[in-house]
């Protein structure tokens, strides 16, 4: 499996997953330039642009086997990612699971990108996904916000033309109280495959899978790992 960071996220906001899932899934999580290890290359504030710069580095090999998990941004990225796959490889992920954004078809002006850096921080605050201590240190806050700017331009203007669609089963995962995605607006993600379409609702808002690990995993491995019928 796959893991896309949301935005201001690194790859190891997926350790959690990957230690629970050993041994039943190999568990691969992106790291975005511009953070962690990443910190002196240029951050990329285009979900098209760095759906393509993930394609070029993953292996073609096996790619039909592998499923993609997204949260957040990272939902539109895995997405842009399975199309990549589709058009360049016509080859399909097993499966992609998009949890916490709504579809692209359903589109909301948002401009924080624009705006001060208070604006955006009080923006992720608000969502508690990251600890708001990272802050307030000065030079911790200067290499953080320009990733962190260039995430949220590149969700905040992520607009694809048309509704462009997947062959591969598309399950969505979202809160209950998620801000930036309704039930509904979640549930337009099914125009956008010609394939299996499913939605879990779980209870939280947008970061309900920091709240409720276990269940989230276990939703996971019962996709990724279906138990086999009775005979």
């Amino acid at each position: 499996m796959i893991c896309f960071p949301h935005a201001g996220g690194a790859a190891s906001y997926y350790f959690p997953v990957s230690r629970a899932l050993a041994g039943k899934v190999e568990v691969l999580a992106i790291q975005y330039p511009g953070r962690q290890d990443r910190y002196a290359e240029p951050a990329i504030g285009n979900v098209e642009k760095l759906a393509a710069a993930v394609f070029r580095e993953l292996p073609t090999e096996g790619l039909d086997r592998t499923w993609l998990f997204g949260h957040s941004m990272g939902a539109a990225v895995a997405f842009e990612v399975a199309r990549l796959m589709e058009r360049e490889l016509d080859r399909s992920p097993l499966g992609i699971i998009l949890s916490g954004r709504r579809a692209p078809s359903r589109y909301r002006e948002e401009t924080l990108h624009r705006q001060g850096d208070a604006a955006i921080i009080a923006n992720v605050q608000s969502l508690s996904g990251t600890d708001s201590a990272v802050f307030d240190d000065p030079d911790t806050h200067r290499l953080i916000m320009p990733a962190l700017r260039a995430d949220y331009r590149a969700i905040e203007t992520y607009r694809p033309a048309g509704v462009p669609q997947v062959t591969c089963p598309v399950h969505v995962f979202v809160g209950d109280a998620d801000p930036l995605s309704t039930l509904d607006e979640a549930g337009s993600w099914r125009d956008h495959t010609t394939g299996e379409f499913t939605m879990r609702v779980f209870q939280g808002d947008h970061f309900y899978l920091t709240a409720r690990p276990t269940e989230v995993i276990s939703a996971i491995s019962q996709l990724m790992v279906p138990v086999p019928p009775r005979v």
